[in-house]
């Protein structure tokens, strides 16, 4: 017994030195296998269409591929070149506008219901002390910092970032080919009864495509209307703004209207009276109904994340990931959800009806 307890632990040493190896193996290419990932859980619907009309998983993996590059990944390139050039030429003209006195013009209008306003919050605060062109001028100053480190950084990270690129093709493949074979690996080392290792992977893959389809996507599609929206109008830096709501739809709470309401107030501020009303309009009734209309069709039967929770999840995996937070957060957050289920199902089996799924045997993954 003393030799068999002996033999384990120096297996567990063992297995465990290796693991941290392999740790340190994989750990610098994370970000593009992390990408992979996203993308392969984005379009695995669409590979699974194609492998069963073509009845080859390597020719559909190489399809889908060319897809991401031509469709997917080359617009996207092309959207954040001209985001990063239409952020600086944004900046650019905010400089120019302060240093001619254009800004200082545009914040002197005189609006009564903001004198009002403040003529009501004088016996609480001493609203002179608030320097407005002092703000403006420091966050000027710093998104022009933040632009011209970010810029910098691509220029000379260009190498590493196309190998990154090509590695992320190169992992995206094998993850369509092999995904499920790797997949069905992991299922047989997990410490769970076949039926709770298939919920298990059934709770997860829901909550990960009702995140990724009605959070990112439904974003993605507000962003882009809201962009195509600013140019219609004349406003400029449309992709900028674009990129703007597109974040901000993704965050719980927050939305479109952050941007497309000031922008049309701006407008009709400025005598353009008909481009900001119809800046509000189409933001109100077209835009920000998006949300209303095809969120609950993409994760129709679907459990999605508690709006509190995927907020935070945000917000954290941004501050720890950069801008692959955005879906890995919830990506984390969903598999911590699906454990803390399973944990549930354990300890109260019977009391656990929301976790009941049939057929989940043949679920395929």
């Amino acid at each position: 017994m003393k030799r068999e307890y002996l033999l384990i632990s120096l297996f567990s040493l063992i297995t465990a030195v290796f693991f941290y190896l392999f740790y340190q193996l994989i750990i610098p290419f994370f970000i593009p296998i992390c990408w992979a990932a996203v993308f392969v859980i984005i379009f695995y619907p669409l590979y699974e269409k194609i492998r069963m009309r073509l009845k080859s998983k390597t020719l559909a993996s190489l399809i889908m591929c060319i897809f991401m590059i031509v469709i997917v990944i080359g617009p996207i390139t092309y959207i954040f070149v001209a985001l990063v050039q239409e952020a600086a030429d944004a900046v650019s003209k905010v400089n120019v506008m302060y240093r001619t006195g254009q800004l200082d013009n545009i914040l002197s209008i005189n609006v009564p219901w903001l004198d009002a306003f403040k003529q009501k919050l004088e016996p609480y605060y001493d609203v002179s002390q608030i320097n407005l062109n002092a703000i403006i001028r420091d966050s000027i100053d710093k998104i022009s910092g933040a632009i011209l480190i970010q810029t910098s950084w691509l220029i000379a990270n260009a190498t590493k970032t196309i190998f990154y690129f090509f590695l992320m093709i190169f992992t995206t493949y094998y993850f369509f080919k092999d995904g499920e074979l790797l997949v069905n690996k992991v299922k047989r080392i997990m410490p769970l009864t076949p039926s709770q290792t298939n919920l298990t992977f059934y709770q997860l893959r829901e909550v990960t495509q009702a995140t990724m389809y009605g959070g990112v996507v439904v974003a993605l599609i507000q962003g882009l209307l809201g962009g195509i929206l600013f140019a219609a109008v004349g406003i400029p830096s449309a992709v900028f703004w674009g990129a703007i709501m597109a974040f901000l739809s993704i965050l719980p709470l927050v939305g479109a209207f952050i941007v497309y309401l000031p922008a049309g107030i701006i407008l009709m501020l400025g005598g353009s009276y008909i481009s900001g009303l119809v800046v509000i309009a189409v933001g109100m009734l077209v835009i920000s109904q998006i949300d209303n209309v095809i969120r609950p069709y993409l994760i129709s039967g679907k459990t999605s994340l508690h709006p509190l929770l995927l907020f935070f999840t945000i917000m954290g995996g941004i501050y720890l990931y950069g801008l692959l937070g955005i879906v890995l957060g919830p990506l984390i957050a969903a598999a911590f959800v699906t454990l803390l289920k399973i944990l549930e199902f354990k300890l109260h089996p019977s009391a656990t009806n929301d976790l009941a799924e049939p057929d989940v045997e043949g679920e395929s993954n």
